[in-house]
This record gives structure tokens, C-alpha cells and sequence, in this order.
């Protein structure tokens, strides 16, 4: 039927209520008229799609993207973020250089882009968040979406205060020179002197333990709230809930600008990272395979483990925001193009922290050869070292690298006993870049350090802080949509009103990030709040599709959404390679956390350097506590509704409730139905929980078209319509 055209229909005020029996009993005394009649589809409205809510006679219209640009956008948003940043070069830069990208793009084609695919199809179909998604396809597993939704919780609360963090130094790099630069000094009567803890550190580390974090020496040690964080972090989730307060509608507009602009940042940086002196030698270091650590297990579990979460799978809100997609809309294009422009993010990031490693590196390595020829000096005037020693062609006063290191050579050699007490180093680039740095180490540490030495280093760091803000903002808006959606479509709440909720109270619960002992806490989250509840959630969905569901059933779904079969490498990854594999990087996971003490990296303020220290019994209790409450959902759903703890009367076809002409509510068992989940055959062959367009009886003789949903589960319209006269359409 073409798309303008227009049905129009009467609705009758009175209500009514039928058994099942009674229903049936009509569809048999029509059962003529019924079989010659077919189901006619008013297609009118292809831009809105409609959804009749559960109990509810309001027809509802599911907010839709204003463009497929928008759509990308917002995935490649969320899933870029500050892992693609200060993740991905670490575990670059660690694991073999150029080498590591061959294990990481391997992983990325078996488990990232299949399992990405998945979900966007799931989401745009049911077009329901993370718990109507999982509960529509297996009720006794949708404790899923419930999982996804607390592993979101937990996530947003200290991944905006990182946001926050970064507010906070973009609000100090408007002035020049940069607070950071120098280490302060102290007065003490006529003396003055630099801090005994920026001294024993250096002047970027001492900025962030003591000026930002004004951090205590253990996470026993609360400390008080630090108010200058304390500010950002309310800052940081205003901007939050003012973006996300209207849904996509509000939050799509602004991925235009979080979105594009940390690629702006990244290509700037990149330009003049390799104008610096010393950055080609970082990217040289980068793209060096070291193939021998390709054999090492821990390599391939990091690179699967980045995978994972670069993708945000499990997290709810990819299936989010392709819920409010077209149901034909190429869900197999999206997942590609999204993953693959993560990839290429990740790459291109690695490329200028590379690039501005190695400028910082060679400055580092300039200062160790002057120092280091002062000592030779010093040994050259009281005799240690022969004047011999030193190569004729040498200038003492402008020492190279090739020089230095051909003095260091010569006097090692000679003076092989007495050249440990010499104390002279080697000043080697190499050993510079291979202090692998990550987190909020690299970002706020490392790379701070470097941009004191650009040229006009005020602008560039303006430039940097505000890609981090944007990249965090991107994922966040993913992150609460995983939480908002999922609750709206389940307990029909207001957005706007469930929004500033939640970010009030994810704004009172993360003051515990902004005490002085804040930081410790955010370790703690990042390290056990997200990574095995996730994993256990991705399992879980995996096997839900491939095994409850269906394989075979599941790839004629996608045959009648998308209008072709896809590959048939999905149909082998989902049921077989990527539950094998991702059971086998849970199984890692939990070796690698039992083997590895549970403890953090406390900033002893005396000593100024981290000391690694254990979590007292209670952080215990806390690190296990996240973890059994983020997937404790899974088996307290699958319980209630196995043994029928709390039943309502959904798991029997006790009625039907509707308006003549107009679906009202519907009871039925879902777990029993074995129809197909997408695809529709015959009106009695599908139960879906919302519906597209509107469907009414045309007797033979008119136009028809087949639907692709029945919007009244497993009975189509026609049972409830079959002995209404034709004036009452």
C-alpha cells in the first residue's frame, strides 16, 4: 500500500472484557468470513512509529532519530571514549607496539563487531530498552536488562567525575604559564624552598595529588569532601541531566558537538605532534612489532578485554539508542561502520599520544645526558676518570646523544668494577617510552607534562581538556540512556522527571568520589563494579539469542528486518566461537583477580611516589558487594518466575481487555509461545509487545498487505474484529 495513504476508523466509547473462550468461540461462528478476509495495514505514519503501551488505551509515539547521521553519531559517541584515549596506547605501548594491533583487530572481527550486531538488531526490533528486550525474548532471563542497568549506575557515578576531573584543569589552563609548570615554593622566615613533596615528585605530579585531588594517604582516610571537585562533579552531571532531560531529542543535537569535535582535537594534536622534535621517534616505537609477546596469553586476554568494552557491549545502551530506530533500517551496516571507526579513533589516538611521548621523551633524555655529563666533569677534575676517556672528537660543553652514549660505553667498559658507584646513567630514549603510563596517569600526569613545553601551551591545553569533556560526555549520554530507557518503557514513567532523579541522586551518591580518598574509591569501582557483571551479561546474551532463542530463527529475523541473510559467519560466531571465547575471558578474568591482590595505588604525601596497599576488610566486602549486586538480578528474576513466586495472572490466557477497534491489554505467556521473535507469518504466529502501524480487517477485494506484526500477541486483530460489522471500521 503506498505510504500516503489514509484509513480512517471509528472507535466506540464502551469497554469491553471476553474471556479467551468467548473469543475463540466468535473467530469459529466467523470462521468463513475470517479466512477470506486479510489483515490491512494503514502505513501512513512511516516517520512516527507507534506504540500501544500495556494498559494503556493512549496510543504512545517512540521518540525516532531526526537522521541516520544523528543515529551514528550518538553510537560512535558512546562507544568512543576516555578508554580509546588513555587505554588503548597504554595497552599499545605495553604489549608489543605495532604487534598488538594484529590480536586486537583478530578479536575485534570474532567477538566485537558480531556481539555490536546483536545488540543493535535486538534494539531496533523489539524497540525496547535492555529489560523489555530481554524480557520479551526469554521472561525468566530478564533479569539481563536489570543488570545492565545497575552495571550503568555503577559506571555513570565515577565515570562523570572523571568529567569532572577534567573540568577542573580546563578551568586552570587559562593562564600563562601553566599552574603545573613549576613546582611551588615555600617561605620559612627569610628562606625559601620548593615543597618537600613536589621536590621528592615532580611539578605535574605533586598538581594533581595535592591540587586537584588533595588526596589522604589511604582510602581509610576520608578526609572530607573536596569542595573545588565537589563543584565540577555538580557541574558535570547539570550538563548531564540538561542534555538528556528530553531524550534523543535534546541529547542528539548535542552528539553534533561532542561527537566531532575530539576528532578536531586528534587531528590538531596530531599535526603539530609531529612538528616536535623527538615525535617521530615515538611513532617509530610504536609501529615496532615485537612479535615474541604475540605468544604471551595475557596479550590476547588484554586486547579481548579492550574489545569488549571499547564496543560498550553490555552496557544497555547500544540497544538504547537503536531502539529508537526504523525497524528496516541496516542494523549490519551500523555495527561495522560504528566498530570500525572506533578501531580507527583508537589508532589515531595512540598516533599523537605516541607522537607527543616521544617529544617529551627526547626533553627527559636531553636533561639525563646534561646531568649526567656534569658528573663526568666532576670526575675528570678530582681524577676518577681519564682525561683518555674521552673521545677526541667530543665537546664536553654540548654533549649529542651519540657522543654521550659513546663516552658511557667507553668508561663502563674500562672502569667495569668501579661503574656502579660512579652513578652515571644510561640515558636511553627507549627506556623513557617504555614506562608504560595509562589512566588518569597519561592524562593528567604525562600528557600535562608534555603540553608545558609546547609552544603557546595554554591554547593546547584548552584544546585537550575540552576533547576529554566532549569524549566523556558522548559515553555518558550513552551510559544514562542504557539506565532511562529501560525504566521508561517498563514502569511508563515521565523521561524528564525519571532523569533529574536520577542524576540527583548519582550526583549524592558520587560526593564518595570527591572526599579526599575519592580516587581510591573510583580504582575500586573501575576495577570491580563493571568488568565480571559485564562479562557475565554479554554471556548471558549471547546464549539467550544463540541457544534459548534460536540461531536459525534468529538469522530469518534478520532476513525479514534488513531485506537480506546476512553472513553466514554470524550465524557460526554467535552459537559457537563467541561464547567459547568470551567464557574463556571470564574464566581469565576471575584467575587474574584471584591471583592478583586486591588493593590500590595510595599516594604516600611523605615519600611522594604511590606504595601499593591492600583494602582493609570493609573495601573487601565492597569490592565483593558490587560485583554480587550488579548480577545478583540474573538469578533472583530467573527464581521468581520459575517457581511463579509473584504471579500476577500473566502466565495464563486469562483475558483480553480492549475497546471495540482498539487493543487495550493483553495477558499472555510469552515463555510458552515458540513463534519467531521478528518474523511474522500468520497473525497467531507472533507476539510482540508494541506495534508500528495501524491494523484493521478489509474484507477481499481491497488492497492488502501483509503485516509484520500482530499487535495483540499471539491473537491477531482478527480474533477480536471478526464479528464486527464493517460500518463499526
Amino acid at each position: 500500500m503506498p505510504k500516503n495513504s489514509k484509513v480512517a476508523k471509528k472507535e466506540l466509547d464502551e469497554d469491553v472484557t471476553e474471556s479467551v473462550k468467548d473469543l475463540l468461540s466468535n473467530e469459529d461462528m466467523n470462521d468463513d468470513q475470517f479466512k477470506k478476509s486479510a489483515l490491512y495495514v494503514d502505513d501512513s505514519q512511516t516517520d512516527k512509529d507507534v506504540d500501544i503501551e500495556e494498559g494503556s488505551d493512549i496510543e504512545e509515539e517512540r521518540p525516532a532519530w531526526n537522521s541516520k547521521l544523528q543515529y551514528i553519531l550518538a553510537q560512535v559517541g558512546f562507544s568512543v571514549g576516555l578508554g580509546n584515549v588513555w587505554r588503548f596506547p597504554y595497552l599499545c605501548q605495553k604489549n608489543g607496539g605495532g604487534a598488538y594491533l594484529v590480536p586486537y583487530l583478530l578479536l575485534l572481527l570474532i567477538i566485537g563487531i558480531p556481539l555490536f550486531f546483536l545488540e543493535l538488531a535486538v534494539g531496533q526490533r523489539i524497540r525496547r530498552g535492555s529489560i523489555g528486550v530481554w524480557n520479551f525474548i526469554s521472561p525468566r532471563l530478564g533479569g539481563i536488562g536489570f543488570s545492565s542497568c545497575i552495571v550503568c549506575f555503577f559506571v555513570a557515578l565515577y565515570y562523570n567525575v572523571i568529567i569532572g576531573w577534567s573540568f577542573f584543569y580546563l578551568s586552570k589552563s587559562f593562564q600563562h604559564p601553566l599552574p603545573w609548570d613549576q613546582c611551588p615554593l615555600e617561605k620559612n622566615g627569610s628562606q625559601t624552598f620548593v615543597v618537600p613533596e613536589c621536590e621528592k615528585s615532580s611539578a605535574t605530579t605533586y598538581f594533581w595529588y595535592r591540587e586537584a585531588l588533595d588526596i589522604s594517604n589511604s582510602i581509610s582516610e576520608s578526609g572530607g569532601l573536596n569542595w573545588k571537585m565537589t563543584i565540577c562533579l555538580f557541574i558535570a552531571w547539570l550538563m548531564v541531566c540538561l542534555a538528556m532531560i528530553k531524550g534523543i531529542q535534546s541529547s542528539g543535537k548535542v552528539m553534533y558537538f561532542s561527537s566531532l569535535f575530539p576528532y578536531v582535537v586528534l587531528i590538531c594534536f596530531l599535526v603539530r605532534g609531529l612538528l616536535l622534535k623527538g615525535s617521530l621517534d615515538g611513532i617509530r616505537y610504536m609501529f615496532t612489532p615485537k612479535l615474541e609477546i604475540m605468544l604471551d596469553p595475557q596479550v590476547w586476554r588484554g586486547a579481548a578485554t579492550q574489545v569488549f568494552f571499547a564496543l560498550g557491549l553490555g552496557f544497555g545502551g547500544v540497544i538504547a539508542f537503536s531502539s529508537y530506530n526504523k525497524r528496516d533500517n541496516n542494523c549490519h551496516f551500523d555495527a561495522v561502520l560504528v566498530s570500525f571507526i572506533n578501531f580507527f579513533t583508537s589508532v589515531l589516538a595512540t598516533l599523537v599520544v605516541f607522537a607527543v611521548l616521544g617529544f617529551k621523551a627526547n626533553i627527559i633524555n636531553e636533561k639525563c645526558i646534561v646531568r649526567n655529563t656534569d658528573k663526568i666533569l666532576e670526575m675528570l677534575k678530582v681524577g676518577a676518570v681519564s682525561h683518555d676517556l674521552i673521545p677526541h672528537h667530543v665537546n664536553l660543553s654540548d654533549v649529542s646523544a651519540t657522543d654521550y652514549h659513546q663516552m658511557y660505553n667507553i668508561i663502563k667498559e674500562v672502569k667495569e668494577e668501579e661503574f656502579p658507584k660512579l652513578g652515571l646513567d644510561s640515558c636511553q630514549l627507549e627506556d623513557e617510552l617504555n614506562q608504560a603510563v595509562q589512566g588518569t596517569g597519561l592524562a593528567f600526569i604525562a600528557f600535562t607534562e608534555a603540553m608545558t613545553h609546547f609552544p603557546a601551551s595554554p591554547f593546547w591545553s584548552v584544546l585537550f581538556f575540552l576533547m576529554l569533556v566532549n569524549l566523556g560526555l558522548g559515553s555518558m549520554f550513552g551510559t544514562i540512556e542504557g539506565i532511562l530507557t529501560p525504566l521508561v518503557d517498563t514502569f511508563k514513567m515521565r523521561k524528564e522527571i525519571l532523569t533529574v532523579g536520577c542524576c540527583l541522586v548519582a550526583f549524592s551518591v558520587g560526593l564518595l568520589f570527591v572526599q579526599r580518598s575519592g580516587n581510591y574509591f573510583v580504582t575500586m569501582f573501575d576495577d570491580y563494579s563493571a568488568t565480571l557483571p559485564l562479562l557475565i551479561v554479554v554471556i548471558l546474551e549471547n546464549i539467550v539469542i544463540a541457544w534459548v532463542y534460536g540461531t536459525d530463527k534468529f538469522m530469518e529475523d534478520l532476513k525479514d528486518m534488513l531485506g537480506f541473510t546476512p553472513f553466514r559467519y554470524y550465524y557460526y560466531t554467535w552459537k559457537y566461537i563467541s561464547p567459547l571465547i568470551l567464557i574463556a575471558l571470564l574464566v581469565a578474568s576471575i584467575v587474574q583477580m584471584c591471583l592478583s591482590p586486591p588493593g590500590y595505588e595510595a599516594w604516600i604525601s611523605e615519600l611522594g611516589a604511590d606504595r601499593f596497599l591492600s583494602y582493609p576488610t570493609w573495601g573487601l566486602a565492597v569490592c565483593i558487594g558490587l560485583v554480587l549486586v550488579a548480577i545478583l538480578p540474573v538469578p533472583v528474576v530467573f527464581i521468581i518466575r520459575y517457581f511463579n513466586i509473584m504471579d500476577d495472572g500473566s502466565n495464563s490466557l486469562a483475558s483480553v481487555s480492549y475497546k471495540k477497534g482498539r487493543i487495550l491489554k493483553e495477558n499472555s505467556n510469552l515463555e510458552e509461545d515458540d513463534a519467531s521473535l521478528l518474523h511474522s507469518k500468520t497473525p497467531t504466529e507472533m507476539h510482540s509487545p508494541m506495534v508500528g502501524n495501524n491494523i484493521y480487517r478489509k474484507q477481499n477485494g481491497s488492497p492488502t498487505l501483509e503485516a509484520d506484526t500482530a499487535p495483540n500477541g499471539r491473537y491477531g486483530i482478527g480474533y477480536l474484529m471478526a464479528d464486527m460489522p464493517e460500518s463499526d471500521l
